[in-house]
């Protein structure tokens, strides 16, 4: 119309734009994204919808539902969905479960305790030695103390029985650079293995080299913790009752013959995973003896 100033450029339209047009008007503002921030205890965050604000408590899983737990400044407690729809100091944030930190990775423990020594090779055998009354001695000292034993260069031995003891130092002649360490079953006051033990101890050469040790069980079965095995306490076996076989009836377990012994300590030795497993009164004995025969002389 005459007279009517043209618009200018200091006064932008902005209802020029075709509404049906993509994309959204220049004018209208994105709204902000949120961020992930793991749910770690004593964050402090806004529910959004209600506007509870607290610090985190837990998160749980309640129902099958993963939901946090907040506590506000009076003290009262409400639990809603763990995910989006959280404010952090006005900021939309969406939370997710925090990732447990793992603890600093200490040192390879063996089954001894003792630290293990990653890629190592055995030590050429030393000429001490340390003996066992029987297999199923052996094979308990190997599972538990093995690793030290190849470390340390130490060789486990069978007696066949406390019996041979004293031959067995004679014909072996210890010395303080062969020295013997000795594991006797039921090495209490008064027992049969008690008195070889004194006679061994006075043959010649064994004074300050040789070290018998014992633990207070018939059998080394005995020594085995029983709640490894599921039982409150190992069965009273009566005496001129073989040990091995007496055991295994009372838990019945098979007992007729020298096969069903081997697989009833099989599965008793299966259920020992470290010397935490062993009664003290036996590993102790072990670590003593394995010290005995490792002194450099």
């Amino acid at each position: 119309m005459p007279g009517v100033p043209a618009p200018t450029s200091r006064f932008p339209d902005r209802y020029s734009r075709d509404v049906l047009a993509s994309g959204p008007p220049s004018h209208h503002r994105s709204r902000p994204a949120s961020r992930e921030v793991p749910a770690q205890r004593g964050l402090v965050v806004e529910e959004a919808s209600t506007g509870f604000t607290g610090a985190i408590l837990r998160v749980e899983k309640i129902a099958g539902e993963t939901v946090v737990e907040l506590e506000d400044g009076r003290g009262r407690v409400r639990s809603f969905p763990l995910g989006p729809g959280y404010m952090i100091d006005g900021k939309p944030v969406v939370l997710t479960r925090a990732v447990a930190r793992q603890a600093p990775a200490g040192p390879k423990r063996s089954a001894s305790g003792s630290v293990y020594v990653e890629g190592a090779r055995a030590r050429t055998a030393r000429a001490s030695r340390v003996w066992v009354e029987g297999k199923h001695d052996a094979e308990l000292v190997q599972k538990v103390w093995g690793h030290d034993l190849r470390i340390e260069g130490v060789v486990v031995e069978l007696l066949d029985g406390a019996d041979n003891l004293v031959e067995r130092i004679r014909e072996f002649g210890p010395s303080p650079t062969r020295r013997i360490g000795v594991l006797v079953d039921h090495l209490v006051t008064g027992s049969k293995e008690t008195r070889i033990a004194q006679e061994a101890l006075a043959q010649p050469g064994a004074r300050g080299n040789v070290l018998v040790l014992g633990h207070p069980y018939i059998d080394v079965w005995q020594a085995v913790k029983p709640a490894r095995v599921g039982i409150p306490a190992w069965p009273h076996v009566p005496r001129g009752t073989d040990i091995k076989v007496g055991t295994l009836a009372a838990l019945g377990w098979p007992h007729e013959d020298q096969a069903d012994i081997a697989r009833g300590w099989q599965r008793i030795l299966a259920t020992v995973r470290s010397y935490a497993d062993v009664e003290p009164t036996l590993s102790g004995r072990i670590e003593e003896l394995i010290d005995f025969v490792t002194v450099d002389s």
